[in-house]
């Protein structure tokens, strides 16, 4: 038994001593887990009838259960934003959908820049691909913060849960990050949930509207926001 006990305390002390390795390394594995199940369940989140009824089996938890798995979409970046806030619309309707999106979107936020701010840039650089942080690293530190962080989360096509792990390695203060993040995404936000509300009453000639809508703006803004987005890190460098 006091082998034991020493062996664990052994473990114990190494984990305490180490422990930025050990929060990398426990993150990484929910991290990859949830990428699992993600793909696992994939087909799941493809279907709007299928994400309703799996969310409102769980009965009066159903909006807890919505709530996480939106903070799971912001702290996991590469799931889409759109498919988990359009089921929001689909389920609770546009206002609610919207505002429980933006409740777990704020959490989701909180956690990520935090979890950034811990692990470091080294961390980070390997989530995220080496041109988005080259890139996005360089407007932050190029401009007014307030001004670019609302402007990359306003427009569409931006990776912008990616974006919240770099605003949590660089000189972004956490106010000016959860405001105007926050407040660049609600336009989406809405109009995704709107989407979703769309679907479930099957207003056919609204749904093909903001298809086209969104189709049109998502195709404008990657090419004219690359640009400006480049333009701004090219100041930066001047």
């Amino acid at each position: 038994m006091r082998k034991i006990n020493k062996n664990f305390k052994k473990i114990l002390d190494f984990l305490i001593k180490y422990k930025k390795i050990t929060v990398s390394l426990v993150f990484l594995f929910i991290f990859s887990y949830i990428t699992y199940e993600y793909y696992k369940y994939f087909y799941i989140l493809k279907d709007p009838i299928k994400i309703k009824k799996a969310i409102l089996s769980y009965g009066n938890y159903s909006i807890l259960v919505f709530l996480i798995l939106q903070i799971i979409q912001v702290v996991v970046f590469f799931i889409p934003g759109e498919i988990i806030q359009i089921a929001g619309g689909y389920i609770y309707g546009t206002a609610l959908g919207g505002v429980l999106s933006i409740l777990g979107i704020l959490i989701g936020s909180f956690m990520v820049y935090y979890i950034s701010r811990y692990l470091g840039r080294d961390m980070v650089q390997k989530m995220v691909s080496k041109d988005k942080f080259k890139l996005f690293h360089k407007v932050l530190d190029a401009s007014s913060h307030v001004k670019v962080i609302f402007f990359l989360y306003l427009i569409p096509g931006v990776p912008k849960d990616a974006l919240a792990y770099i605003c949590g390695i660089a000189n972004v203060s956490f106010k000016d990050f959860i405001i105007f993040s926050t407040i660049g995404r609600v336009p989406a936000i809405f109009l995704s949930t709107y989407f979703g509300n769309r679907i479930e009453v099957g207003e056919l000639s609204s749904i093909l509207i903001i298809t086209v809508l969104v189709a049109i703006i998502v195709i404008i803004s990657t090419v004219k926001g690359k640009s400006i987005l480049k333009g701004i890190s090219r100041k930066k460098e001047n």
